[in-house]
């Protein structure tokens, strides 16, 4: 007589795996409902390598009202192991020492008569291109000035120092392409620390708008970061009345705010906050903000929620 065995599989029947099907979808559904409704608050955090520590806030400085235009361009040896501005280094004219005035508005003019892809900055060391200064940056690695294309930066140097400009793109300085920058104190106190004006009587106002690149990693002013609308320069007369206008166009919380340091959202200057990354402005949300622009000088308008200006969510604000 033959004797059937117990099986050892563990079998389950049909309605307890309806059951577990319907646990699980109950489940995702709670995270779904999760995720919804506290959507405004993730978007408030920014990816660790975004953020960065608060820097030390620069000196405020008067324009000298002195213009100072330079021309450089990029150039390499036949063999392109050696590189440099205006002639390959360790030829005569290589690299010229440049030599400003703090408070100076400085213009160059960069050129790439070269066949490698350049990129202009000044920084405060010429082994590292990220330590860029006084926002004097032109094209990047990532968007270089390729064969015969040309281009130019302005900004008002506000720190006394030696420093250097360099071809940023990785590599390059090291090849040669550097010189120094020379940043001397201003004499009798111009390009000190700026007076504040009177108001001029003058009334102002500009209308900007909260946006984001449809998978969030570019923001901006009116447009997304390097579209041709995107964070247009704002410039007025010192002692104006200015009113800016603001709206949340994204769908990240975002807020408002003029400063001397673009990667820093704690240099507020004019007393311009407008809401606050513990208050944001939410999607669709609109602010208005007034305020006398009393003291001359290039300074910027951000995000100030943390990591959105580095993400690009900054414009040159310029008070003549």
């Amino acid at each position: 007589m033959t004797t059937e065995k117990e099986s050892p599989i563990v079998r389950t029947s049909g309605s307890r795996m309806a059951k577990g099907i319907a646990i699980i979808v109950i489940v995702m559904a709670i995270g779904a409902a999760i995720n919804i409704g506290m959507g405004d608050f993730w978007y408030k955090f920014p990816p660790p390598n975004q953020l960065k520590i608060a820097a030390e806030q620069p000196t405020v400085v008067t324009p000298t009202g002195k213009t100072v235009e330079i021309s450089l361009t990029f150039v390499e040896s036949a063999d392109l192991r050696t590189l440099g501005f205006n002639k390959p280094a360790g030829e005569e004219g290589a690299n010229p020492d440049v030599e400003v005035t703090v408070g100076d508005k400085v213009i160059i003019h960069a050129t790439n008569d070269g066949k490698m892809p350049h990129a202009f900055g000044i920084v405060s060391n010429p082994e590292d291109p990220n330590t860029i200064l006084f926002n004097a940056k032109l094209k990047s690695p990532d968007n270089p000035l390729l064969k015969g294309e040309s281009g130019t930066v302005e900004f008002i140097p506000d720190k006394e120092g030696e420093y250097y400009y360099i071809c940023t793109v990785p590599g390059h300085a090291l090849l040669g392409m550097q010189g120094k920058f020379i940043v001397k104190k201003a004499e009798g106190g111009a390009g000190g620390a700026a007076a504040p004006v009177q108001p001029t009587g003058n009334k102002v106002a500009f209308d900007l708008s909260f946006m984001e690149s449809s998978d969030l990693t570019k923001l901006g002013f009116n447009a997304p970061t390097g579209d041709a609308n995107a964070n247009p320069p704002i410039k007025v007369k010192a002692g104006d009345s200015v009113t800016i206008n603001v709206v949340n166009n994204g769908k990240m919380p975002h807020a408002f705010g003029i400063v001397s340091n673009p990667e820093d959202p704690n240099t507020i200057l004019f007393n311009t906050k407008l809401k606050s990354p513990d208050n944001p402005m939410l999607k669709g949300q609109t602010g208005s903000i007034t305020f006398i622009a009393d003291r001359p000088g290039n300074y910027f308008y951000i995000c100030t929620v943390p990591g959105h200006s580095l993400q690009g969510m900054q414009g040159n604000f310029i008070v003549e």
